[in-house]
C-alpha cells in the first residue's frame, strides 16, 4: 500500500504542476500532507515537516545568501563583459547562443554546485534571451542538461555518494567513466545546436547593432502602445528575421524602459555599476569559489560572508544596501520557499516510509534472468529513481540493494557505481532538487513548462551514456 500512495504522490505533484492546477509550492506542501493523512499518519506530520527543514535548512540559507551575492555582482557589472562578448561573438545568433548556453553552463559546472553554476549560466544568459525573444525554457533545459552530465564530478556529489555506499575509491568509479561523459556532453551541445537552429528559423539572425536598434524602437512603442486606452499591453516587435511585424501580448508591461529589470545585465548606464571595483569584484568571487572548492568553510558561511562583503564595499551606505536587497529579494523568497516546501515533500516520503517501500518493490520486481544484467538495469533505474528520490535515498538506500543484487551474478560493485551515475543529467531537473529551483526562478520559467520541455532530452542523454558506456565496456 504505501508503494501505490508513493507513487500516486509523486504523480499527482506531477500532473498539478504540469497542468498549472496548482503552484509548485502549494503542490509541494499540500499534496504530501495529504497523503500523510491518508497513510495514517497524520498526527506525525510535524514530526516529518520538521526533520525535512532540518535536512534542507543548511541549503535554504546557501540559497538566499548566494542570490544575494550574484545579484550584487550582476548590479555592479562584474557579467557585463561577459554578457557583450558572448553577443558579439554570436553576432546575435540563436543557434550559437543556445550552444554557448550548453557551453557555460559546462564550464561553470566545474565547481561541483549546482545552484553556483545555474545563477552564473542565467546571469550571463538571460539578457540575450530576452533581447532576442527566445525560449527561455531552452535555456533552462540546455543548462541544467550539461550540468546534469557534469553533476558526476567527483566532488559534484553522487559519485562521492557512491563510492561511500560501496566503500570504494571515488577515483575507480569516475576516471573510467570520462569517455561516456565526454559522448554525453558531445549529445548535449549537439541537442544544443539543433535547438539553436529551431530558434534560429522561428527568430532569424540579427547583428549587434540591429538588436541594439530593435530595441531602442520597442521601447519608443512599447511606451506608446501601452498607453492604449484599453491598458493592455500589446507590445510591437519588429521581426528582423523574416521581415514580419508581430504582435505580442505577453511581453513585458509597459514602464519607462530604464527601469526594466530585464535588460539591465547591459546597460551601461545604470546607476549600481561600479567599475572602479571590478577587480575585487573578481578577486571576491574568484577568492570564494576556490574557497567553496577547498571546503574551507561551509558553503552557507562562504556565502554569508561573500554577500556581506560584495553589499558592504560595493554599497556603503546603508539606504543602498537595503535597496539591493530590496531588489533581489523576489528571488530569495521565491527559492527559499521552493526549498522549505520540498523539505514539507521529502519529510514525508522519507518519514512514511514511502521511499523504503518504493525502493524495495522495484529491487523484487526484478526478474532472476537479469542478474548477470545489473549493471544495465542499475542504469536505467537510475532515471526515475534519482528523479523521484533524492540522491541520498537513492546510493545509500537502493544502490548497496542492488549490488548485493549484481555480486551474486558476478557483476562488480565498480561497474554497479558507474552505472548508478546515468541518471545525473534528468536528476538535475527533479522536483527534489532545490538548485532547479534556483534556475527556473532567475530565468522567469515555470517550472511546469520547464518540466515538460526538459525531461525527454534529459532521458536522452542519460540513455546515450548509458549506452556509451556499454560499448566503451565500462559498465
Amino acid at each position: 500500500m504505501l508503494t501505490i500512495l508513493g507513487f500516486a504522490m509523486i504523480a499527482t505533484f506531477l500532473v498539478l504542476i504540469m497542468m498549472k492546477k496548482m503552484s509548485p509550492i502549494a503542490a509541494l506542501v499540500l499534496i504530501p500532507a495529504l497523503f500523510c493523512v491518508i497513510v495514517g499518519k497524520g498526527a506525525h506530520l510535524g514530526d516529518y515537516v520538521i526533520d525535512g527543514v532540518s535536512s534542507l535548512a543548511p541549503t535554504a540559507a546557501m540559497l538566499m545568501f548566494a542570490i544575494v551575492y550574484f545579484g550584487v555582482m550582476i548590479d555592479v557589472g562584474l557579467f557585463d563583459p561577459i554578457v557583450r562578448g558572448i553577443l558579439k561573438f554570436c553576432k546575435a545568433d540563436p543557434m550559437r547562443i543556445v550552444v554557448g548556453t550548453a557551453l557555460l553552463a559546462a564550464i561553470v559546472s566545474l565547481d561541483g554546485d549546482g545552484s553556483t553554476t545555474f545563477m552564473i549560466t542565467v546571469s550571463a544568459m538571460y539578457p540575450l534571451y530576452k533581447r532576442l525573444k527566445m525560449s527561455l525554457v531552452v535555456m533552462t533545459g540546455v543548462a541544467a542538461t550539461a550540468n546534469g552530465v557534469m553533476n558526476t564530478l567527483p566532488w559534484g556529489g553522487p559519485t562521492a555518494r557512491a563510492a561511500t555506499a560501496l566503500k570504494l575509491d571515488a577515483s575507480d568509479i569516475f576516471v573510467p567513466m570520462i569517455p561516456a561523459l565526454a559522448v554525453g556532453l558531445v549529445f548535449v551541445i549537439v541537442l544544443a545546436y539543433f535547438l539553436g537552429l529551431r530558434e534560429r528559423r522561428r527568430l532569424g539572425v540579427l547583428t549587434l547593432d540591429e538588436v541594439l536598434e530593435e530595441e531602442s524602437v520597442e521601447e519608443k512603442q512599447t511606451v506608446l502602445v501601452g498607453n492604449g486606452s484599453d491598458g493592455a499591453t500589446g507590445k510591437v516587435r519588429l521581426d528582423k528575421g523574416n521581415g514580419s511585424t508581430a504582435t505580442g501580448g505577453s511581453g513585458t508591461d509597459a514602464e519607462v524602459p530604464e527601469e526594466d529589470d530585464d535588460f539591465q545585465g547591459l546597460d551601461p548606464d545604470r546607476a549600481t555599476l561600479r567599475p572602479k571595483l571590478l577587480w575585487f569584484n573578481v578577486l571576491l568571487t574568484v577568492g570564494l569559489l576556490t574557497a567553496m572548492i577547498m571546503e574551507v568553510l561551509p558553503i552557507p558561511v562562504l556565502f554569508l560572508i561573500g554577500a556581506a562583503l560584495a553589499l558592504t564595499v560595493n554599497f556603503p551606505k546603508i539606504p543602498d544596501q537595503k535597496a539591493r536587497l530590496a531588489a533581489h529579494a523576489d528571488n530569495v523568497l521565491n527559492v527559499s520557499g521552493m526549498v522549505f516546501a520540498a523539505a514539507v515533500f521529502t519529510g514525508v516520503l522519507q518519514g512514511t516510509g514511502m521511499v523504503d517501500s518504493m525502493a524495495k518493490w522495484l529491487v523484487d520486481i526484478i526478474p532472476g534472468s537479469m542478474g548477470p544484467h545489473m549493471a544495465l538495469v542499475t542504469g536505467v533505474l537510475s532515471l526515475p529513481l534519482t528523479y523521484f528520490m533524492s540522491n541520498d535515498g537513492f546510493y545509500f538506500g537502493v544502490l548497496p540493494v542492488l549490488a548485493e543484487a549484481g555480486a551474486a551474478h558476478g557483476v562488480t560493485p565498480l561497474e554497479m557505481a558507474r552505472a548508478s551515475l546515468v541518471g545525473q543529467p534528468l536528476h538535475m531537473s527533479s522536483p527534489l532538487v532545490p538548485a532547479v529551483y534556483v534556475l527556473v526562478g532567475m530565468a522567469k520559467v515555470e517550472f511546469g513548462d520547464h518540466t515538460r520541455f526538459v525531461v525527454k532530452w534529459a532521458a536522452m542523454t542519460s540513455l546515450v551514456i548509458l549506452g556509451a558506456g556499454i560499448l566503451f565496456g565500462i559498465i
